[in-house]
């Protein structure tokens, strides 16, 4: 009996195996390319990239928690396991995830230190197009790739509004739109005034900064309560599996549907903090959608990437 069992047990591990990489087979690879062969790539590609790259940790963490779920299910005759498993694995490292609001701060700090060195090197008397190209030596590296982009564009020939605006889309946040709308004007103008107007924003950048941490630090709290408190359930219910006497009603399967609809409840309480501790971006006011269709955009973006 005992070899039957093991038996089983390993063609399901065999089973889920062959799964894993029937989903590593039928994914696309991405191509290499070597140190001279390599090409910008714009934000949305980046994040394209980070995309898959998450999706294919999801796809191994489903693997392996049906690999395990089948496992439980053999030794055990739990068929619960088949499902909650697999969806533990794949969902509670992204609802009990850090939130990526610290990212945020990180570039709003950046666009605020990146302002105030710009207005000092305004003042001293260059142009705009020169202090941005100038001012890259000092860019922090949380918005270093959108200020590279910029001064490909600028060195590329782009008309500087045009450039601006490609850079508010590559920033795609609302203070970025603020700061972009201000070089913008101040490239059409060319007034002694900008120097004093980026040194507002700075300001008024960093206050956002202050506000947006302090909110932040409120809304981590939930996060970890809930985050220590599905980690004491989990390891609770794995001593209470070795108790077989205290979780028999369990393998009935009017005790499993039940089961299942406890652990439901669970996720779905899980799936509403994470909903409502999450911030909502703030809209941008500058035209994205109008950025990319400006006449010679396409050409001189060809340009830069060569």
């Amino acid at each position: 009996m005992t070899a039957t069992v093991l038996a089983a047990a390993a063609a399901g591990c065999l089973a889920a195996a062959g799964l894993w990489l029937v989903l590593a087979g039928v994914r696309r690879s991405p191509v290499k390319r070597t140190g001279h062969h390599r090409r910008w790539r714009p934000a949305g590609t980046r994040a394209a990239s980070s995309g898959e790259s998450l999706l294919r940790r999801g796809r191994a963490r489903l693997a392996v928690g049906l690999a395990l779920g089948a496992l439980v299910w053999l030794l055990s005759g739990w068929l619960v396991a088949v499902v909650v498993l697999p969806a533990a694995a794949f969902g509670l490292p992204v609802l009990l995830a850090r939130s990526d609001t610290d990212a945020g701060v990180r570039r709003l700090e950046a666009l605020e230190e990146w302002t105030r060195h710009l207005a000092g090197v305004l003042d001293v008397g260059v142009g705009l197009e020169q202090a941005i190209m100038v001012n890259l030596k000092s860019t922090p590296s949380a918005i270093r790739p959108q200020v590279q982009t910029l001064v490909a564009r600028l060195s590329s020939r782009w008309p500087t509004e045009e450039a601006l605006s490609a850079f508010a889309d590559d920033l795609d946040d609302a203070t970025g739109d603020l700061v972009a709308a201000s070089l913008i004007l101040g490239a059409r103008r060319r007034g002694a005034g900008l120097t004093r107007v980026l040194q507002g924003l700075a300001e008024t950048v960093a206050e956002e900064v202050r506000m947006r941490r302090a909110v932040e630090a409120d809304r981590a709290k939930p996060r970890t309560t809930a985050r220590a408190v599905t980690l004491i359930t989990l390891a609770v219910l794995g001593l209470l599996a070795f108790n077989t006497t205290y979780i028999a009603p369990y393998g009935t399967p009017v005790g499993q549907a039940v089961l299942l609809l406890m652990l439901g409840a669970y996720a779905g309480a899980l799936v509403w903090m994470r909903v409502i501790t999450r911030g909502r971006a703030v809209p941008r006011f500058l035209p994205a959608s109008t950025s990319p269709h400006l006449p010679g955009r396409k050409a001189r973006e060809t340009q830069a990437v060569s």
